[in-house]
């Protein structure tokens, strides 16, 4: 990929065709419940991430996406990814299983995904059922693998029942293993009706020993995991899986996470813990599994009181026989714990003790220059240095002291940990470089001020100021107060160093201010610790907040002072504020449109009745007064005077977010997602819908489309910023033909209960070699009385993918965009999917 200096740098032909690659924060930012190595190329690794894909390892410690071309918005689920598994007899071959979620949640069946080149090109072998890579038991594994002695040979442990598969063509067909029938038992809540926690979570790993002889050109020893924590959990087979019998006098009281064979010592290793992960687990334990005689060795690092958590990540050096790493799950507090053996888990070191309480005694030093903002909103104001969910945890077969392990937020590692053995400390590194997989909830850029702010689901947000910025990863995260997750942020347009975001916690204050562009916060003295989640908008003067809460209907800030409701907007309204006339915001809620003329205080539904299934987003422009565009089912709709006139832009329709941007010359941009000639994807428009741009392109996906994120920036000509579910923010510079808008046909829009007056006139455009008349009609709506329009706050509006839409005391829109549904998730929350 191109840098953006680059591409900044470089001149613009007529036309740039647009190329992505990341907005980097150097740190992942989301859970990597798999790393696996190869055990015959040095350094060779891929890691599995639950919502954003997979990632190849590279020789200075960096990764490189390589399933960015999978996740199209009919697939978007191929971005979830429950296994992974390498080909021990080629370097080059890569495995996957893909899919998002066993539910209805995702719409499509699972697959294998085989890649011939190390991630380079992959095929696609569809399931008859579903693949959950961000399902309840993620960390376990890995579920999928390669027989080391016939590269033919796969099996893959599936969830929901589906029981144990097999290929016999290198990943091409899959077929049931009907010979092996415990299909799993455990279940981590029966009463879940959204079937993500009631689903039967099914297999738990695959492992093959290598060491044993083969049946029929095929591995004879095959050990399978379930998530069986009643009957029995771990299987072999001593017939290349022809039949299969669960091992005698095995643990039952937990369930199995990782299995792990030790080759030299004729060994299996296996983690338990009594929940499934990646959040629960308070209890488990480490087992060590004598395969030749059968035997079976409790060897837990911790007993009594000190056994607070279950086990998830397992390693063993395989350099180095009897010597292996295990990490706690989920020891939430003071911090996890990683433990070393190199007598086969008789004696063990941890990696941290307590000293003189509450005084932790470290055997490591911690470097997060990588992504630094890991150290100012994280390590140094919390105890959890070491990291929670900790279910992957690999040692390079070829290489002792490498080593990776991940958690819920980054991927740690180093390449001294045999130094563990002698001087006791060791050197970790956060090196996630590369990965990129927040969920993005908002995109914002202001001209003339920050050029891009982002707020995403659990790890906050980030401020980049300048564009040079956008290639390295942020000094902080917005701290101070810092939100796990943020939702929305916005900027004063006329004052764009004065921005405004809020979070989604609750039980505590929800909105910050800043004044200095993003850079430094200060919590709302006056907010209260009532409101949270939604959508804010910030008057262009900085004076007035306008704040769609999801908990509380609509409320309204003047100067800083009280939050009172905003009683003429209907609950979980879209707000919006116009960029330079401060006494203008703008609403919408289902078919509705709004208009407030005393900053907020009160709004007017105003502008077509009756043409709008639901409006989805609103666009307003950033240096223009009262030029504002709708986004809606039927397409993009565009209003000059404040929302009283409107025109239709031709060229989409079924469109979702929209954004500006600034353009070539003194044009703008126009982005949107939405259906066009390509299909259903991301476009790009520099003269009013005349012409739009696939500036997706061939190759690039985003996940959902419905699901994305948009900004233009307020600064750079041509840059465009998508955010996305699980794979961070992409950005991306081009020139879209037609710089100049030209003219054309656009549909003028009926209004009820007003009085319109239409004017029609001639246009002349001329090029080099035609002229084109063009008939441009206007209709202009005169509301006949502006107050008795506006309709009591009830909830009439209608909530997009992934927004709430129900649940107890919830107050917000109960419906769903048109072809989702309000899906109850538990009694608290319902969600449109």
């Amino acid at each position: 990929m191109k840098s953006l200096l680059s591409l900044l740098l470089a001149a613009a032909p007529a036309w740039a065709a647009f190329e992505w690659d990341n907005v980097r924060l150097g740190g992942g930012g989301g859970f990597v419940p798999g790393i696996v190595f190869h055990p015959k190329e040095n350094g060779l690794a891929y890691a599995r991430t639950d919502i954003g894909g997979i990632y190849k390892l590279n020789a200075d410690d960096s990764w490189t996406p390589i399933t960015d071309t999978l996740a199209s918005s009919a697939n978007w689920g191929r971005w979830g990814v429950d296994a992974l598994a390498i080909d021990p007899q080629n370097t080059d071959l890569v495995y996957a299983a893909v899919g998002t979620y066993t539910n209805s949640w995702d719409p499509n069946n699972g697959a294998i995904i085989r890649s011939p080149d190390r991630g380079a090109s992959w095929t696609v072998t569809n399931l008859p059922y579903k693949v959950g890579g961000n399902m309840p038991g993620r960390g376990m594994g890995e579920r999928l693998a390669v027989d080391p002695k016939n590269s033919n040979i796969i099996y893959f442990g599936a969830r929901s029942g589906n029981g144990l598969w097999k290929s016999t063509d290198a990943g091409k067909t899959f077929s049931k293993v009907t010979s092996f029938t415990n299909v799993g038992t455990f279940v981590a809540d029966p009463s879940d009706t959204t079937g993500y926690n009631s689903d039967i979570q099914g297999l738990a790993f695959v492992t093959f020993d290598s060491t044993s002889a083969t049946t029929g050109g095929a591995t004879s020893r095959i050990f399978v995991g379930t998530a069986d924590n009643i009957t029995a959990s771990i299987y072999i087979s001593e017939d290349a899986g022809s039949t299969w019998a669960a091992i005698p006098d095995q643990p039952r009281r937990f369930l199995p996470h990782k299995g792990v064979l030790s080759p030299e010592e004729n060994a299996l290793y296996v983690t338990y813990s009594d929940g499934s992960g990646p959040y629960d687990g308070t209890l488990g334990a480490v087992y060590r599994y004598n395969i030749d005689d059968g035997s079976w060795t409790n060897i837990t690092p911790v007993s009594g009181s000190d056994l607070i958590s279950g086990f998830g990540g397992l390693s063993v050096d395989l350099k180095n026989p009897g010597t292996l790493i295990v990490a706690t799950l989920n020891q939430w507090w003071p911090d996890g714990q990683i433990f070393r053996s190199t007598d086969s888990g008789a004696t063990w070191s941890r990696l941290w003790q307590w000293g003189n309480y509450p005084e932790m005694i470290k055997y490591y030093s911690m470097d997060v220059s990588k992504a630094p903002w890991i150290q100012t909103g994280f390590l140094d104001i919390d105890s959890k240095w070491l990291g929670w969910m900790i279910e992957s945890l690999e040692i390079d077969p070829t290489d002792s002291d490498h080593w990776l392990y991940g958690t819920g937020l980054t991927v740690f590692g180093g390449h001294d940990l045999t130094n563990w053995d002698t001087v006791h400390n060791i050197s970790i590194h956060s090196l996630a470089d590369g990965i990129e997989e927040t969920a993005v909830q908002d995109l914002q850029s202001a001209p003339g001020g920050s050029e891009l702010f982002v707020a995403v689901g659990d790890v906050s947000g980030y401020t980049f100021r300048s564009a040079s910025d956008l290639d390295t990863a942020p000094d902080v995260p917005w701290n101070n107060p810092m939100f796990s997750s943020s939702l929305s942020s916005d900027y004063a347009g006329n004052v764009p160093a004065n921005v405004v975001r809020i979070g989604n916690g609750n039980g505590s204050p929800q909105l910050a201010l800043s004044t200095d562009g993003g850079v430094g916060w200060a919590l709302s003295s006056t907010v209260g610790s009532v409101y949270s989640g939604g959508k804010v908008a910030y008057s262009a003067a900085g004076d007035a907040i306008v704040w769609s809460t999801g908990n509380s209907g609509v409320v309204r800030s003047l100067n800083q002072g009280a939050f009172s409701s905003v009683a003429s907007l209907p609950t979980g309204s879209i707000v919006v504020s116009d960029k330079r006339n401060n006494s203008y915001f703008y609403a919408a809620s289902g078919a509705n449109f709004y208009v407030s003329t005393n900053s907020g205080s009160s709004f007017t539904r105003t502008g077509p009745q009756g043409v709008f299934t639901a409006i989805r987003d609103i666009a307003v422009h950033p240096t223009r007064a009262g030029e504002v565009y709708l986004s809606a089912l039927e397409g993009i709709f565009r209003s000059t005077d404040f929302g009283v006139g409107w025109t239709q832009l031709p060229g989409l329709t079924n469109t979702f977010q929209i954004a500006l941007g600034v353009g070539s010359g003194s044009s703008w941009n126009l982005y949107a997602a939405g259906n066009g000639s390509a299909g259903l994807r991301l476009y790009g428009t520099a003269n009013l819908g005349n012409t739009w741009t696939d500036i997706q392109g061939s190759v690039q996906t985003f996940g959902a489309i419905d699901a994305v994120r948009l900004a233009g920036s307020g600064n750079v000509a041509g840059l465009v910023y998508v955010g996305t579910n699980g794979r961070g923010v992409f950005k991306a510079q081009g020139s879209l033909p037609g710089g100049t808008p030209t003219t054309t046909s656009r549909t003028s829009l009926p209004s009820t209960r007003t009085t319109s007056t239409s004017t029609s006139s001639a246009r002349i455009t001329t090029s080099a070699t035609r002229t084109t008349v063009t008939t441009v009609t206007t209709v202009t709506t005169r509301t006949t009385s502006r107050t008795s329009s506006a309709p009591s706050a009830t909830s009439t509006g209608t909530a997009g993918h992934w927004q709430q839409c129900g649940g107890l005391n919830w107050t917000g829109p109960t419906r769903c965009d048109p072809g989702l549904t309000c899906t109850k998730q538990n009694d608290w929350y319902w969600q449109c999917l």
